[in-house]
């Protein structure tokens, strides 16, 4: 062999050795990631087999949201955040400093919506509401601020209204020696102050949740008096909800168990929500009309009219997220990667805070683009709003201006009555907390109505013609 053909030979024998070292290195490095990935799977099953640290035991009687996030610390980390205090264009609430006092310890309130536009103390003449009514704020505030509203100091309010605003079902339990509606129905007669002493928490997890399974269930007895009432009226017979309804369903219902407009009905404040002709305005108008029910005297015209709650469930049935099967939780609590868990995210609050994945999970497109086309639904519904105000502020002021004229009774009445019905549909769209967004046209709708009870109503106080009968 020559000396060309030893190092040809010598060259071929080296890149030989070559790409077996490199073939064993691949395939080392192929069996590793491998290993990593199995091991990775592993670690992600056992991870979904547990999707909550076994820490502490839970049963019915633990109202503490704490205690329960020993248990799942990545919801109550969710819920602990429902402290912020961030505005969206038309909700939320920017905080305000004030100095606490003895009667008032709170050291950070909502700014005041009567400063924000006086116009609601016409409106609302007479009524507690006229006092102090303030922007929305976070889960974590709803007992304090309704225990230290001002609205306390004009009314005595009923132990009815900590229904929505305290965990509750622990505190009726005991109340009813274990019949949770006989306990809500003493705790609806007592004294809001009385009422309170019995309540440590706002909403929390055992209001939501069954405490051995997990699963959603209601607990608050005016939604499962209400839905009842709703379903036979639709022609489902002893409707049950946490018997009947699907899980879809109850991520509504959860939410739904607040967000309704209810009254107090008879001398035992009983909580009603006014469902039993149905869920839409004109319905629950018919319900009011048959009822007889009035929340006040409106002290300007003399009108018993109504207070619109906050009938956020009512208005959502209306629209086409509800028409399409999706649930509050999908948008308010929208689900969450936390390694190889799905959790709902408890930190509560406008989707247009979380676009990412309270929206775009549906529709794709940008962030921005989707904030637009809200923004634009609420602020076509706002201006309608401020129409209808106007509608009712001039209605109220030609009331006072008629009864110091000399104006006939039956003029009048029809003018109160139509006072009643303007100021109703024009709040069921302002104490409702989306501005228009849950069912635009719906909200568009009943301000529209609105406006024309008022206009209608100005006309009744009119001289009639000449001539005329």
């Amino acid at each position: 062999m020559t000396e060309p053909e030893k190092a040809s030979e010598k060259r071929r024998w080296f890149s030989g050795i070559r790409l077996v070292v490199a073939v064993a290195v691949v395939a080392a490095l192929a069996s590793a990631g491998v290993t990593a990935l199995l091991v990775n799977i592993m670690e992600r099953k056992q991870e979904g087999r547990n999707p909550f640290y076994r820490v502490v035991e839970l049963d019915d009687t633990i109202t503490d949201p704490a205690v329960w996030g020993k248990n799942f610390p990545l919801q109550y980390d969710g819920y602990r955040r429902t402290v912020d205090q961030k505005r969206t264009r038309y909700g939320g609430s920017e905080a305000l400093a004030r100095t606490p006092t003895q009667a008032d310890p709170r050291s950070v309130v909502a700014q005041s919506r009567l400063e924000e536009d006086p116009r609601l103390v016409t409106m609302w003449s007479g009524y507690a509401f006229a006092k102090d009514f303030r922007e929305e704020r976070g889960h974590a505030y709803m007992l304090d601020d309704q225990t230290f509203t001002e609205r306390q100091q004009v009314t005595q309010q009923p132990g009815t209204c900590i229904h929505c605003h305290g965990s509750v079902y622990v505190p009726y339990k005991k109340l009813g020696d274990g019949d949770l509606i006989k306990g809500f129905e003493k705790m609806n007669q007592m004294p809001f102050a009385e009422a309170r002493k019995l309540v440590e928490h706002p909403v929390s997890c055992i209001d939501c949740h069954d405490p051995g399974t997990m699963q959603l269930r209601v607990t608050r007895p005016g939604f499962i008096e209400g839905i009842a009432a709703l379903k036979a009226s639709q022609g489902v017979a002893d409707f049950q909800v946490n018997r009947d309804a699907t899980r879809q369903e109850m991520r509504t219902y959860v939410c739904g168990q607040c967000h309704v407009e209810y009254y107090f009905k008879g001398k035992e404040k009983r909580l009603t929500y006014p469902w039993s002709k149905g869920i839409n305005i004109d319905q629950i108008m018919a319900y009011y009309d048959e009822d007889g029910h009035a929340d006040w005297t409106h002290a300007l015209t003399g009108a018993k009219v109504l207070k619109a709650q906050h009938p956020e469930f009512e208005m959502y049935n209306q629209g086409i997220h509800a028409k399409s099967g999706v649930a509050c939780a999908d948008c308010h609590m929208p689900y969450q990667r936390e390694g190889a868990m799905k959790v709902s995210d408890h930190h509560v609050r406008s989707p247009l805070l979380n676009i990412n994945r309270a929206c775009q999970t549906c529709h794709k497109w940008s962030e921005a683009e989707l904030l637009q086309r809200a923004e634009t639904i609420q602020t076509r519904t706002f201006q309608t709003r401020n129409l209808a105000m106007d509608a009712l502020v001039d209605l109220i002021h030609d009331l006072e201006s008629a009864q110091k004229s000399g104006v006939p009774e039956d003029a009048l009445a029809k003018a109160r009555d139509l006072q009643k019905r303007a100021q109703f549909y024009l709040d069921f769209v302002e104490a409702e907390n989306s501005m228009g967004f849950h069912a635009d046209q719906e909200a568009v709708r009943i301000l529209s109505n609105s406006i024309n009870f008022s206009r209608l109503g100005q006309n009744a106080l009119r001289p009639a013609p000449r001539g005329s009968p």
